[in-house]
């Protein structure tokens, strides 16, 4: 399976996806024109992980800022993670956030109540 490698811009996280490391990882800031078009390819590349995961998938997310329909899809990546996690196989999510990032926080307890995959919450100093 080919990893999937995007650069970030100003309005879109960098990502690196990799089946054989069975590395996620979504850097950035996430507010492109068209949330669904940019996400698109990184479920359907989950959806073919799923098939065969490596024992051990690790996610670090770490956004510096997110709009309303990134978070939705965001969300939409975690539920993939979540089938991986059902079926066996190990999912550690860390939510990286800065120190001062209240919001932030929130918003990967947020998501950590509704996924049912152990989230560890990753303080970076701002």
């Amino acid at each position: 399976m080919e990893p999937i490698k995007i650069e970030g811009t100003p309005k879109t996280p960098s990502v690196y996806f990799d089946a054989s490391s069975g590395k996620v990882e979504i850097k950035g800031r996430s507010i492109p024109e068209n949330s669904i078009e940019f996400y698109k390819p990184l479920i359907d590349w989950l959806d073919a992980y799923l098939a065969s995961p490596a024992p051990l998938t690790t996610v670090d997310i770490q956004l510096e800022y997110f709009n309303t329909s990134s978070s939705k899809c965001i969300l939409d990546v975690f539920k993939k993670l979540e089938a991986i996690y059902k079926s066996g196989h190990e999912v550690i999510i860390n939510w990286h956030y800065e120190e001062d990032d209240e919001d932030m926080l929130e918003a990967g307890e947020d998501y950590q109540s509704i996924i049912k995959i152990p989230f560890k919450m990753v303080e970076i100093d701002g």
